[in-house]
């Protein structure tokens, strides 16, 4: 068997190779921007062969600074961008279209349209999911309302549809395999979580010929081969990075959460084998699929986690690069009274409002550069408290601790405020690449890399624990003010 674990982690801005030894040892990455397409005020685009060309460029670009061959990998992991949209010829692997992004918001009246028809209930029901434009489901029929009105050629399987994990594994196996994963699925609006299967209602409803829809499979499991110069290496675990990144976390029995602070923010409490049904705004959605077995999760989003620190330096120029944050809010003691909401696509979980828009109040003659920047720190970890408090309405469970992990996980002043504003413990791994890590251990228990999850469990080392240090008193009133700023950016857009 071979010494390592290739995971290839196709995100929102960037497309990455890691490799992983059987101490979960970080060996080697490599990683490339990925472009981001603006179309449109609120449209959001991808191109799938950029995607993919970025993505096989780093898997070589891995294997060649380590040293790594071919025959030395045991098995491919695949995580990836969820929700974002790819529609492609079957004989040809062209896409019709750019990959319309799970940021993208340009189906928010289609989305609109279900609700009015009185499909909120069953989407609901069926999928776990509300219905919203961050979903694949009306990605995919507006790509097919464009290229194919009649859905002729999709009815005749001319034309696929996949996530990005579909797509990516369809190149990798040279068009052989044309599958998704159950998390993935479970994340288009279109997939019954209870029944494991594409559901009639909302292929009828959104008129997606299911001959177009790819094959749901276990997210840890050999799936296809990669042929890598000459040697046929087993693609084994698929995951979307969310629950990729739940599953590295070690968070496999329920009331275990976890949170990444990526482009997004994303928090995911595992509920065990019995779907949780939300009353308070998260979704409901599969966290593995493994052995026969199906596990569940709660989940809130965030659409602008990370993306707020990128928007300070590209947009606004208050920094030079993204570390740059932690140290520029950690000079001044407070906002003074500034809160930044970064609805810049809207507003996710809890509140699920297409049509927030970010707000920045509480401005005064003395604000300055740092209260800015430390407003948008800030208002990562409000965010993500506004999800947790949510979650711990419908477990009725106490959050103890949080385990944190993606790109801003790195920034000591964002944990700290997150404990401070949550009131419990915020606990840091020393490998913060989770994500990549989760699809690296699903496929790994596939072909017998790693025993069992009582062996990821042993594995699994911290590097830093936050715990709370502002009086409860202190947290209500900041929490209080950033309610109030939330307000003001709810149903800003014109309809």
């Amino acid at each position: 068997m071979g010494k390592y674990i290739l995971t290839l982690d196709q995100g929102t801005t960037s497309s990455r190779a890691i490799l992983f030894d059987r101490a979960q040892n970080l060996v080697s990455t490599a990683q490339k921007e990925l472009r981001q397409i603006y179309p449109k005020e609120g449209w959001v685009e991808h191109d799938p062969m950029e995607i993919w060309a970025s993505q096989y460029a780093v898997m070589m670009e891995v294997l060649a600074q380590s040293g790594v061959k071919p025959r030395d990998l045991a098995a491919i992991g695949v995580a990836n961008q969820r929700e974002t949209t790819v529609v492609w010829e079957r004989a040809t692997g062209t896409p019709v279209y750019n990959a319309i992004c799970w940021q993208c918001r340009r189906t928010a009246e289609e989305v609109d349209r279900l609700k009015a028809d009185g499909l909120t209930d069953h989407i609901r029901r069926v999928t776990g999911l509300l219905p919203d434009a961050y979903f694949s489901a009306t990605k995919l029929k507006w790509i097919l309302d464009k290229v194919d009105p009649r859905r002729e050629r999709a009815r005749r399987g001319e034309l696929l549809f996949g996530t990005v994990d579909c797509w990516l594994v369809w190149k990798l196996t040279d068009g052989a395999a044309h599958v998704t994963d159950a998390t993935n699925a479970s994340r288009t609006m279109l997939y019954d979580i209870h029944r494991g299967c594409w559901d009639d209602t909302l292929l009828d409803v959104l008129d997606i010929p299911r001959e177009m829809l790819p094959q749901v499979v276990e997210c840890s499991g050999v799936v296809g081969h990669a042929d890598i110069s000459g040697i046929k290496v087993p693609i084994a675990g698929m995951a979307g990075d969310q629950q990729a990144a739940l599953f590295g976390q070690t968070c496999f029995s329920p009331g275990e959460a976890k949170n990444t602070y990526g482009t997004g923010c994303f928090l995911l409490m595992n509920t065990g084998t019995v779907p949780c049904e939300s009353r308070n705004g998260l979704l409901t959605t599969i966290a593995m699929a493994r052995k026969g077995e199906v596990q569940y999760a709660l989940e809130g989003s965030a659409f602008t986690g990370g993306a707020v620190i990128q928007w300070l330096r590209d947009e606004l120029g208050l920094i030079s690069e993204a570390p740059e944050a932690e140290g520029v809010a950690a000079s001044v003691p407070n906002t003074g009274g500034v809160y930044l909401v970064p609805a810049f696509t809207g507003l996710g979980a809890p509140h699920w409002d297409m049509y927030a828009r970010g707000c920045l109040v509480g401005l005064t003659r003395g604000t300055g550069r740092a209260h800015i920047v430390r407003a948008a720190q800030e208002s990562i970890a409000y965010q993500v408290r506004d999800l947790v408090a949510a979650m711990e309405k419908d477990t009725g469970l106490p959050l103890t601790t949080l385990s944190a992990d993606g790109g801003a996980s790195r920034d000591g002043f964002l944990l700290q405020f997150q404990a401070d504003i949550l009131g419990c413990g915020v606990r840091r791994p020393v490998t913060r690449e989770t994500t990549a890590l989760g699809a690296a251990c699903l496929a790994g228990l596939a072909v017998g890399f790693w025993r069992d999850t009582d062996e990821l469990r042993q594995l699994w080392r911290q590097d830093a624990l936050f715990t709370p240090q502002i009086e409860p008193e202190h947290r209500e009133k900041l929490l209080a003010g950033w309610h109030k700023a939330v307000g003001r950016s709810l149903d800003w857009a014109e309809r």
